[in-house]
């Protein structure tokens, strides 16, 4: 209900208060940046952005650090970089974490820590089985990435991907060896995860499965990262391989080999 005194107050707030969800919103997303390039995604002044950025810096859902400089030392201060505090990633929901880290504390002590891992696993698989099909759809680890990141963002996760190295596209085009790197910009379960790890090694294995290749987890936001970043390495004409239905058929194929090795024509006769 608009209060009598300050009538135009409300509608003022609330266009203030959409305005600074956005700014929130793309730093939640494709942060860190800098200020200027919020408001050219935005399309608003520079002025208005760093309003909106110094507001959040004071409320503490935002902080700063120094952008990375690229050629010779210039004059002046480097550029500053913008990007959400856990305060500010709380916007876009962190409901029921203490109910779950309850729940989950109860479920160690009563029936251990392998309890604990198989609820992660079950986690993730309700979370990206149903994107199966179309993240397993092409060969190509670099596709796979992409279509996981877009199945992550319809869960709530905010992901993307990007090549990475000198020249990735090229590198990639001639077949030489390149990476992707699958950027979660929100975790929704973070403060769990940041005392049940189980949980992002849960995905981290489940990620390695749908792409068909080794990847490497670099940064969490449940440790304290700006985003949770995975690498994924890719060669341009190698497939993905298939997802294994279980790691025991692997392992004995490792051994197979490993044999075949040491025994010339694989024990077989001459």
């Amino acid at each position: 209900m608009p209060r009598a005194a300050h009538p135009h107050v409300p509608s003022q707030v609330s266009a203030e208060g959409k305005t600074r969800h956005e700014v929130a919103r793309l730093l939640l997303e494709q942060g860190p940046m800098t200020a200027v390039v919020v408001a050219e995604q935005l399309g608003i002044s520079p002025a208005a952005v760093r309003r909106h950025l110094d507001a959040l810096l004071a409320d503490g859902e935002a902080e700063t650090r120094d952008a990375p400089r690229r050629g010779p030392r210039g004059r002046g201060r480097p550029a500053k970089l913008f990007l959400l505090t856990e305060a500010g990633r709380a916007r876009f929901g962190h409901a029921y974490d203490d109910l779950a880290v309850s729940a989950i504390r109860f479920l160690a002590e009563h029936a251990g820590e392998d309890a604990v891992r198989a609820f992660a696993e079950r986690r993730i698989e309700k979370l990206v089985g149903p994107h199966r099909p179309a993240i397993t759809g092409s060969s190509d680890p670099a596709a796979r990435a992409e279509a996981l990141a877009t199945a992550l963002s319809r869960e709530g996760y905010a992901a993307s991907t990007r090549l990475v190295g000198a020249n990735a596209f090229e590198k990639k085009a001639a077949g030489q060896n390149v990476g992707a790197q699958l950027c979660q910009h929100h975790c929704p379960v973070a403060h769990v995860a940041a005392e049940f790890p189980q949980l992002c090694e849960a995905e981290t294995e489940a990620f390695a499965k749908l792409l068909g290749t080794h990847v490497q987890r670099l940064a969490t936001i449940a440790r304290g990262d700006s985003a949770c970043t995975t690498h994924v390495p890719v060669t341009a004409g190698q497939p993905a391989h298939p997802e294994p239905e279980s790691t025991e058929p692997s392992r004995a194929a490792q051994l197979r080999s490993t044999e075949e090795a040491r025994i010339p024509n694989g024990g077989k006769p001459a």
